[in-house]
């Protein structure tokens, strides 16, 4: 136990040790919050988030936070064709059947939110809730580009104030609104100490899954993933500067899920800071709020 969280490892079915950090007990009242961080992320990116929804609000919740398989404290795995969100949406799965977790609200950053529409697909009876952040059915092609711009090469900086400089370079412009504290939470949150520098912490093979995508076509869509969610509640965030959701894919969203919730966050990309901006109250009335309407029908 960590203080604020404990460490849960369980085992995927192919073998892999995988980790999650548990926030607030068993025992808490309101639906459990899974967190499923983006490609690259791992639990420590809801720390704060998952700190006020597990002890501050106003309903407590349990809350858990996955590492993907190659991430954070999980098995890196030999075959990185396994890097990919079916693989890893089973993974989520094995890890909620150890934790006893039937149904829960789901909040997913980027390849997370990918990972709840195959989820939908599997479990939907599982969903109570979903909130998707900064993701949507369509990828616009520029922002995954993007990604794999600065991902590869990763820089390497020798101290965390380099490893900070270096994360403003590259995101400063889409993030204008962030503190120093907010960038320094971020580094010490994706990033790991080692004797070559602060590196990210994910398996550098991970790249490779970037090296086949034709950035020239449009991507694989999700909407039929994403219409077969309109019964569950759903509140969408959107960075105001994302490249990589769309205000016209925002916009079909909502008409396509006319329950659907949205909330765009000034001065931040892809993907918001769910810490910031006044966003885990926000988060925490809406999942309240649905959850009071399901317990009164």
């Amino acid at each position: 136990m960590a203080g604020d969280f404990s460490d849960f490892f369980y085992a995927s079915q192919d073998g892999l040790r995988l980790h999650a950090r548990v926030y607030g007990g068993a025992d808490a009242a309101g639906w459990p919050v899974v967190c499923l961080p983006g490609l690259t992320r791992n639990a420590r990116d809801f720390h704060e988030f998952a700190l006020h929804l597990s002890s501050e609000a106003p309903q407590p919740r349990r809350v858990v936070a996955f590492d993907y398989r190659g991430r954070g404290q999980s098995d890196y795995d030999p075959d990185s064709s396994h890097y990919n969100v079916g693989v890893e949406a089973g993974d989520v799965l094995a890890g909620l059947a150890a934790l006893g977790i039937e149904q829960a609200a789901f909040i997913g950053t980027s390849r997370g939110g990918l990972i709840i529409h195959v989820l939908g697909a599997l479990k939907p009876a599982m969903l109570k809730a979903i909130v998707l952040n900064d993701i949507g059915p369509v990828i616009d092609v520029e922002g995954l580009a993007h990604i794999r711009n600065y991902l590869d090469p990763a820089p390497k900086p020798k101290t965390f104030a380099e490893a900070v400089e270096a994360q403003r370079r590259v995101h400063g412009t889409d993030f204008p609104t962030l503190t120093d504290a907010d960038w320094a939470r971020m580094v010490a949150a994706i990033c790991r100490e080692t004797e070559a520098g602060w590196v990210p912490d994910f398996d550098p093979a991970l790249v490779e899954t970037l090296a086949g995508v034709d950035f020239s076509k449009p991507l694989p869509d999700f909407w039929a993933q994403f219409d077969a969610l309109a019964a569950i509640p759903l509140l969408a965030i959107r960075g105001a500067n994302s490249k990589l959701l769309s205000v016209a894919t925002l916009g079909e969203m909502r008409g396509r899920h006319p329950g659907m919730e949205s909330i765009t966050v000034e001065g931040q990309g892809h993907a918001p800071f769910l810490e910031t901006g006044g966003l885990p109250g926000k988060i925490a009335a809406f999942l309240d709020r649905v959850e009071n309407q399901v317990k009164q029908k």
